[in-house]
């Protein structure tokens, strides 16, 4: 009597025949994991930073020796990786995880978006054949929405240094089983064949996370999560659980073509323990000759709020916001004008530093400063000002601060 059984993550089958079938196809990705190298523009995955490799696609059967070949050619072991994957085959996330982590590599979750296709024709077959080329493909990075669930997970846990940014998603679930038999078992030998297959699986993915210095209640979360659900890990649980240790996560600088478009960046910062704060940044062109720059930042009931706000660069003070500022729900946002000679100084800048002011009970002021990257400021500054109005030629009240019309969401 002869039975077989096939582990299955994400609706995909993991481990069996050894030609499995193709998966499913699922919109915005590959059936098939791929890879490539990419080039942005100046800092675009960091200060420094313009050349990454792409990984996409759902985990096939065959992914591992794919990833294998193609990182055996590349020197550069600290040029980082961007995953994007909804997730696929166990056994074979496993293998590549073991394989970064081989190479000490450095991981974030980011779609790679190739600039000679269309932004919603990533994955047709003229874009895949652009990709796969075997070349250098100019492109840009973005966080937003992109994701590594399921056995991407895995991937993502076997790099060295790892991030997430703020509004990128990491996402956990327990595998299924489903087992196809030839022959005629029992009732027993079916239910404890099960049995075996489940403590195996679980064995493995305790004895894999345990390996990658990941702390066991990312694994006790995992069976929690039953297969048909997706737990998307917190800011707190990825610090906690020692997936992503920063203790302030933030996004790039981007375009945003509102009404008024402007360009924004997100972060969470951490504030105790267990919890972060959410802050934003948005920088507003009201003249050719002057910006506006907005802080929102989310402060908790009952504490001190700030009374003093400053954006540096090294010992330059571009910006000194007024000291009283707008109130939404849990959020207080600044605003202040920033003159063409300041702007000059921050878009060469790689850091900006925030100086937070906080009067306490005593009647001191706490201060603390922290920095964030400017990087796709330039950029987005120079989208922005080309639709900027001309400086007036006399001197005008100045305008009044944008309104404030959404709090900060990740």
């Amino acid at each position: 009597m002869m039975f077989r059984a096939f582990l299955i993550v994400a609706l995909w089958l993991i481990a069996g025949e050894s030609h499995a079938k193709p998966l499913p196809e699922i919109p915005g990705f590959t059936s098939r994991l791929i890879i490539y190298s990419a080039k942005g523009p100046a800092n675009s995955c960091g200060p420094g930073c313009d050349r990454w490799i792409a990984i996409e696609g759902q985990v096939d059967q065959d992914a591992a020796s794919r990833i294998r070949r193609f990182l055996r050619d590349v020197k550069d072991t600290q040029r980082p990786i961007y995953l994007h994957s909804p997730g696929g085959a166990v056994e074979q996330a496993y293998a590549i995880g073991r394989l970064l982590r081989s190479r000490k590599a450095f991981a974030r979750v980011g779609r790679t978006v190739v600039a000679a296709c269309a932004a919603e024709a990533q994955v047709d077959d003229a874009c895949l054949k652009i990709k796969t080329a075997g070349g250098e493909v100019e492109a840009e990075i973005v966080t937003h929405h992109a994701m590594c669930n399921s056995a991407c997970s895995y991937l993502f846990l076997g790099a060295t240094t790892r991030e997430v940014a703020p509004d990128a998603a990491i996402g956990v679930h327990n595998s299924k089983l489903t087992m196809v038999f030839n022959g005629h078992p029992s009732a027993q030998q079916v239910a404890a064949f099960t049995e075996r297959s489940v403590a195996k699986a679980d064995r493995e993915r305790t004895s894999f996370i345990q390996s990658m210095g990941i702390s066991h209640e990312l694994d006790d979360l995992i069976r929690t999560v039953k297969f048909e659900s997706m737990h998307s890990l917190t800011r707190s649980e990825l610090y906690r659980f020692g997936v992503d240790t920063r203790k302030i996560a933030e996004t790039a600088w981007t375009l945003k073509t509102a009404a008024r478009p402007y360009i924004h960046k997100f972060a969470l910062a951490k504030k105790d323990d267990v919890s972060f704060r959410a802050m934003e940044w948005r920088l507003f062109c009201e003249n050719k000759d002057r910006a506006r720059l907005m802080f929102i930042r989310e402060f908790d009931k009952g504490a001190s709020s700030l009374n003093s706000v400053i954006a540096m660069v090294g010992s330059e003070k571009l910006v000194a916001f007024g000291a009283f500022p707008a109130r939404i729900g849990t959020y207080e946002a600044w605003s202040e004008t920033i003159g063409s000679d300041a702007m000059k100084i921050l878009l060469s800048a790689s850091h900006l530093e925030m100086g937070e002011g906080t009067l306490m009970p005593d009647g001191k002021t706490n201060r603390e400063i922290f920095d964030i990257e400017t990087g796709g400021l330039e950029s987005g500054w120079t989208q922005l000002f080309a639709s900027c109005p001309a400086a007036p030629n006399i001197k005008r009240p100045a305008t009044a601060a944008p309104a404030l019309t959404s709090a900060p969401v990740p």
